[in-house]
């Protein structure tokens, strides 16, 4: 913790000095955070809801990670140009190819790899949901040779799911609508994913029962590409501020997280 506050207080001072000591720092800035002139946002899309991922609406998107990505491109002063994917693993694999500038995800030590992490600003508990009808009420039971346990593909709750589970076969899918409709008609065991998102889909498909042990804990940051020393120093400084003056309980709120405390690093 000590570190990050050491590299926290150095990325705030990099920032600041960009931002107000002239014209150039504030334009070279833009030119590595939004290069196209606009702030291209990473989002996945899915009904889950949760601090991570957006939906679609008749208007456009709506999410914890569209509002925040909104107000930074007006603190920018640019336009926000939302970049939609189906998972949080493609957009990890687009990290390197230039197509978005910032993005809000599941930050795990593979991911640390390809791109770089802000602050943390939402820590959840990642369990299982079990089909209708299962009588599997524990870890234990639902760890058996021939039990299939579905994940979205190439996340950090798969990648910690596979690491738990010794016995049942864990398989990723690409979207969480594809997971749902093979959890509700009994084709799949169980679902790993955030528990606040799991408690959603138990009370859509009736039967389901989400377990009460917790497997790891999914923590969810804000990121750029690698080598984006400025941009990382800026949407640092932008969500540390969006913790302390309301920005970010106010897009939890907004978001149907009305009851989700603040966890933030």
């Amino acid at each position: 913790m000590g570190r990050w506050r050491g590299l926290l207080v150095a990325a705030l001072a990099v920032v600041a000095s960009m931002m107000t000591s002239s014209h150039g720092g504030a334009a070279e800035l833009k030119d590595e955070i939004a290069p196209t002139g606009k702030l291209r946002v990473a989002i996945a899309i899915s009904p889950a809801g949760g601090a991570f991922w957006s939906t679609r609406t008749e208007t456009g998107y709506s999410g914890v990670p569209v509002d925040l990505g909104r107000a930074m491109a007006d603190r920018l002063g640019v336009p926000v140009d939302y970049v939609v994917h189906q998972n949080s693993g493609q957009i990890t694999d687009a990290a390197d190819k230039g197509t978005w500038d910032v993005t809000f995800l599941p930050k795990d030590p593979e991911r640390e790899t390809r791109m770089a992490f802000g602050p943390i600003y939402e820590v959840a508990d990642a369990t299982y949901i079990v089909k209708p009808g299962s009588p599997v009420t524990s870890f234990s039971a639902l760890d058996q040779p021939g039990i299939k346990v579905a994940a979205v593909n190439n996340t950090t709750t798969m990648r910690g799911a596979k690491a738990h589970l010794k016995n049942a076969s864990v398989t990723g899918y690409q979207t969480y609508d594809e997971i749902f409709g093979l959890l509700q008609r009994g084709e799949i065991d169980a679902f790993a994913l955030s528990r606040d998102q799991l408690d959603a889909m138990a009370r859509k498909i009736p039967g389901t029962r989400v377990l009460d042990e917790t497997f790891k804990k999914t923590v969810t940051a804000v990121a750029v590409p690698l080598g984006h020393d400025k941009a990382l120093a800026f949407v640092s400084s932008f969500m540390t501020d969006a913790a302390s003056n309301g920005l970010l309980r106010k897009a939890y709120d907004a978001n149907g997280l009305k009851e989700t405390p603040l966890r933030t690093q």
